[in-house]
């Protein structure tokens, strides 16, 4: 398994559409051929930051949500919005 942990800070004014876009790709990417979870959190202790949160169940599944139509559309949205900073962590098979 796959998690990823996705930390969006905003640019002035944006942080209220980034969020929104972030909860559509949400709710998109919870459809995705193996997404296990996906979810969004915001910082209670440094405005402006929130979280995406996504396990995926291997490489492939997060190849193939990464390629979705809905990644593409709702990911560009937050980059114009704001920074990304990704942190990938791999978790053998039991």
């Amino acid at each position: 398994m796959l998690r990823l942990n996705c930390f969006f800070k905003a640019n002035e004014g944006g942080y209220a559409p980034a969020l929104e876009a972030a909860k559509a790709l949400t709710l998109a990417s919870r459809q995705d051929a193996g997404c296990v979870a996906y979810d969004v959190f915001e910082s209670a202790t440094n405005p402006g930051v929130f979280m995406i949160c996504e396990t995926w169940t291997d490489a492939e599944a997060l190849k193939a949500h990464m390629a979705a139509p809905h990644f593409e559309k709702y990911v560009g949205a937050l980059q114009q919005l704001g920074a990304l900073k990704l942190e990938q962590f791999d978790f053998p098979a039991k």
